[in-house]
């Protein structure tokens, strides 16, 4: 019996306290071209060489009181500084951060927080832990970026009115360049799995009827 309690009733309190706890949430998204909607196909400025496939990748940390995002992306094969290819088409030209109810992995949203060109959105303040913010390559293509989404700013909004949609699949991040103005790579901001409260009803309720179970065939096996 006490084994069966620690096998059931154990992880089923540790599944609810880790779904009700407080602290820092880890999101990440992964960029890459067919995410755009609709798909890029980036090419050199002839509109027919293909270029270098772009790519990246982003790690979130949106705090426990909910009230900064800071985050760090790494893009590969984007022109960041419009130095480090001979073509115009890879140069970066805006970076941003999308959300809304009615955004998916393959549909658009509004920008609401901008971080690169326009709109720029991190001035209230501008306090990211790395005050360079975009690292060029040392060599290569691409750079590392570092921002953080401070409570007040936003582009017509603010991060608490925005929480909701990253924090369930609604939101994107977006990079923008002079071949496609609209977004060259994207990634589907992505938290980690959280079970549904309903699943953990159920969860509860399986293990109460298991441990019901066994007691009442100790009962029966002790007459």
């Amino acid at each position: 019996m006490r084994r069966l309690f620690k096998v059931f009733f154990v992880p089923l309190v540790v599944l609810i306290a880790g779904t009700s706890g407080h602290g820092a949430t880890i999101l990440t998204a992964t960029l890459s071209t067919a995410q755009e909607n609709p798909p890029t196909n980036p090419t050199l400025a002839d509109g027919v060489t293909p270029r270098p496939q772009p790519f990246g990748t982003a790690t979130f940390v949106l705090n426990d009181t909910m009230t900064s995002l800071t985050f760090t992306a790494m893009i590969f094969n984007i022109d960041v500084t419009g130095s480090q290819t001979p073509d115009p088409n890879d140069n970066l030209t805006a970076a941003h951060i999308h959300a809304g109810a009615a955004v998916t992995p393959t549909t658009n949203g509004s920008v609401v927080w901008g971080f690169f060109g326009s709109p720029f959105n991190d001035n209230n303040p501008d306090d990211s832990p790395n005050s360079a913010h975009v690292i060029p390559f040392s060599s290569g293509v691409g750079g590392t970026f570092s921002w953080k989404w401070d409570a007040p700013e936003g582009n017509g909004t603010t991060l608490a009115a925005q929480v909701q949609f990253i924090l369930t699949g609604h939101s994107y991040i977006n990079f923008h360049t002079t071949q496609f103005g609209g977004g060259e790579i994207r990634g589907n901001i992505l938290g980690p799995a959280v079970p549904e409260p309903s699943s953990i009803v159920l969860l509860g309720i399986g293990a109460i009827a298991i441990i019901g179970c066994s007691r009442r065939r100790a009962r029966m096996q002790t007459r």
